[in-house]
Parts: C-alpha cells; structure tokens; sequence
C-alpha cells in the first residue's frame, strides 16, 4: 500500500500535473462546477478520455501554478487564466475541436430536485393534469393558489402555472410541492464560461458562429470602414469605387453648370435641353415592358398570313401550268 502524501506534497504533485498540463495542450475551456456531483464529473471524465483533461483544484492552488509556470518558463501568455479563475471552476485541457469538446461536455446534464433555498436557474412551470395525489394534499396548492378540482378521489390542476421565476429562491412549499409532483426541474452540469486557446482568451458563443455569420460581421465592418472612410475624406479600398462615383457626380455637375463639357456630359446636356426627347426615347421601352406582347404578337400573325398567301398563290400559277 502506497504511504498516504503529506499536505505539501500533493501540493507539490498538482503543481507537476498541471504545468505539464499546460505544456502539453495549447486550448483549455474554462467550466464553471456549481452544482456537479462526483459521480457525474468522473462520467465527464470518461466521456472526455482521450484527447481532454479534466483538472479541479482551489482557485488559489490553481493561479499560483499558473503564476510560478509564467516566471519559470517565460509563457506570460499563460497569464491570462488567472482573471478568469473565480468561483467554482475547473479546467478542461484538451487538443481535439473545441466545438466538439464543449457541445460532449453539455451532454452530461442531470436533473436535479428544488431544493429550499437554492436560486432557480429558469423558470418552473406545473403542468396541468391529474397528480395523483388524494385530496387530503390540496393544502400545498392553496398555499401557492394553485387551482386544482377532484377528479376521480384525486387532485387535479387545471390550469399550467409559473410556480417559480428565474432567479427567486426555492421555498419549502415549493419545493415540498415539488418533491410530491415528482418534478426534477433543474439540470446541472459544467458549463463553459471561456476559452482558452494559444493564448486568446473568448466568449464561448464564438464556437457557435458559422460562415454565414461570419460574412455578416465582415460586412458589417467593411460598412463602418467606408462610412468613416467618406466621413473624413480618407482614400481606402472599401471607400474607392463610392469617391469615384462621388467625383464624377461633381464633375457631370460643373459641366452642366458650366460651358465646359466632354463626351459623357454632352448626352446629359442634351437630355437637359431637351426634355421631350427623353419622353420620346423613354416611351417605347415603358411600352415594351406593359403592353409590347400583344403588338409583336399581332406583326407575327400578320407575317404568317403574309407567307400563306404568297405560298397560296405559287401553288395557284404551278397548277396552271401543269
């Protein structure tokens, strides 16, 4: 039997794992543990065997070997750990995708009962139907007017109702309420706070972000870079072909006020003094468009009866001198 270690030695030990840790794997995800039993972090563990590690420890524990790793080593990108070290959170080391690693990690939620005095993470909502209850428990839903009938000797609630909101503590009542329904509301399980990865440090939600979204943000960004870019009259990529249309809009504008011209403004000009002409030319398109169909149908026709006839009298003069 191997001889039990001494405070300061497994203190000693955690340091070794976890900066061999650190060595060893580039990403690491921040999950915060309320609430998360033994026996459900060892089937996290064996859900996660392979390419990720699970380490729990003392915040304290945790910084100082991060901080001591820093000087020994001169990984000061490291560091960065050390704010995100707050509550009742572990470390997953881990080289496979992160997306994938996080969305194994949700997997292993378990109900949990409301128990008294615990803050509700969502709300809790009782279903109407039959309980299954005698009518001596009607006490605990009038307590919590809840409205129920007797249907066949037992209790039943008629309508759903928001027993509990988001962030209210569970009372007794509730969560005696509760326990005789057979209601597990809660889930729990480690939940990613942030991702470490080569040193960045970013919200979980960038795991969730597709192409699609991605092209929307750089849209977005490509839009502020030009709108600031015409704002203060700086030249860049994004802004170009919006100052070159600009520019030739304030030259067409001078050469229409001016006597100055070149060919591109000379159309406008005419077009300027002459507006009729505009309506001429643009009145055989609008009528294309609207009613353009029936006319070109009508000239088909016409073409074909043409050809018919010309066709009828061929045949005619070959017949006569046949």
């Amino acid at each position: 039997m191997a001889p039990k270690l001494t405070k300061a030695e497994k203190k000693v030990s955690y340091d070794k794992k976890m900066c061999r840790l650190i060595d060893e794997y580039a990403q690491i995800l921040v999950v915060a543990a309320d609430n998360v039993g033994s026996t459900q972090l060892q089937n996290i563990r064996k859900g996660l065997r392979g390419d990720s590690v699970v380490l729990m420890g003392k915040n304290t524990m945790m910084k100082r070997t991060v901080r001591i790793h820093s000087e020994n080593t001169g990984n000061t990108a490291i560091l960065s750990l050390v704010p995100l070290l707050v509550g009742n959170v572990g470390l997953i080391f881990t080289k496979g995708d992160l997306k994938e690693v996080s969305e194994e990690v949700g997997k292993y939620k378990v109900g949990a009962p409301a128990r008294v005095g615990l803050v509700a993470p969502i709300d809790v909502v009782v279903p109407p139907g039959n309980t299954g209850l005698d009518p001596s428990q009607t006490s605990f839903f009038q307590v919590l007017n809840i409205p129920t009938k007797i249907n066949k000797g037992t209790v039943e609630i008629i309508t759903p109702v928001e027993l509990i909101h988001k962030g209210d503590k569970v009372g007794s009542s509730e969560a005696a309420l509760l326990a005789k329904l057979g209601i597990r509301p809660f889930s729990y399980g480690l939940v990613v706070l942030s991702v470490y990865d080569n040193g960045s440090v970013f919200s979980p939600e960038v795991l969730n972000l597709t192409e699609d979204d991605l092209t929307e943000r750089f849209a977005q960004g490509v839009a502020m870079v030009t709108s600031l870019s015409l704002a203060i009259a700086y030249p860049t990529i994004a802004a170009a072909p919006h100052m070159f249309i600009n520019a030739y809009k304030n030259a067409l504008a001078i050469a229409v006020e001016t006597e100055y011209s070149y060919p591109h403004a000379d159309k406008v000009k005419e077009y300027l003094a002459n507006p009729s002409k505009f309506a001429v030319a643009a009145a055989p398109a609008g009528g294309a468009v609207s009613g353009g169909a029936a006319p070109a149908a009508a000239a088909k026709e016409e073409a074909k009866k043409e050809e018919v006839d010309e066709e009828s009298d061929d045949d005619f003069v070959c017949n006569l001198f046949d």
